[in-house]
């Protein structure tokens, strides 16, 4: 990973356009290509980004101090340097992703058992598939066929619902895939995750527990 701290404009030229005036900022650049500009402020969410698959190619001697980054649409991500505060490179090597508190793991198990638990006619194509950033919980198939990504949380807050975005965006790019949509399941769902879940096309389930471990228990009886 790359962080770069510098004083910069960024224009963004694509579906839309966007100015971001001088200001010292965070630049990250990944080694999945993807760009991020930062603020001081938002938490997590960066000020104007390209995901991979994209290229970068900082100025020459001509437009020295300009970063161009484009992505296989053509949409352009701009960066002025003004001056550049530092500049590092750190490798950190492969995540091993992240781990799910006890309760999280085994909803995640008990909903693979018992995927009808979605609807009716869906099958398991596999837990824990995995993509360039992460493992997905669940992809399974609908009653129609088409692939369906779900993301389980113990409590489904917004954060939850970007992770499922990002999947979603990547699977999509697999033609064995697509069309892939997304289910956000979890014991409790926040409503300003449920309305940005909504927003993206993302459909929600409320998971009961108590309700899945009775069904497994019943699952092990004879009569």
């Amino acid at each position: 990973m790359r962080l770069v701290i510098a004083r910069c404009s960024v224009d963004y030229a694509g579906r839309l356009t966007a100015h971001l005036p001088s200001a010292p900022r965070l630049i990250l650049v990944k080694a999945d290509g993807s760009v991020s500009i930062h603020a001081d402020d938002r938490a997590y969410k960066p000020l104007n980004w390209m995901s991979p698959p994209c290229t970068l190619k900082e100025g020459t001697d001509e437009d020295e101090g300009v970063w161009t980054v484009v992505n296989k649409a053509g949409e352009k991500l701009i960066i002025t340097m003004e001056e550049i505060l530092h500049d590092s490179s750190h490798e950190l090597g492969v995540d091993p992703g992240l781990i799910k508190d006890g309760v999280e793991a085994h909803l995640q198990e008990l909903l693979a058992d018992r995927i009808e638990t979605l609807g009716e006619g869906y099958t398991l194509i596999r837990r824990e598939y995995m993509t360039a950033i992460g493992p997905v919980d669940i992809l399974c198939r609908d009653a129609d066929g088409g692939t369906v990504a779900v993301e389980i949380k113990r409590r489904g807050e917004i954060d939850g619902v970007e992770q499922l975005t990002r999947y979603l965006e990547l699977l999509n790019r697999d033609p064995h895939l697509a069309p892939v949509r997304g289910i956000f399941a979890a014991q409790e769902i926040k409503p300003q995750a449920r309305v940005l879940a909504t927003d993206r096309g993302i459909g929600c389930q409320v998971l009961d527990y108590d309700a899945l471990r009775g069904i497994e228990d019943d699952k092990l009886r004879l009569f």
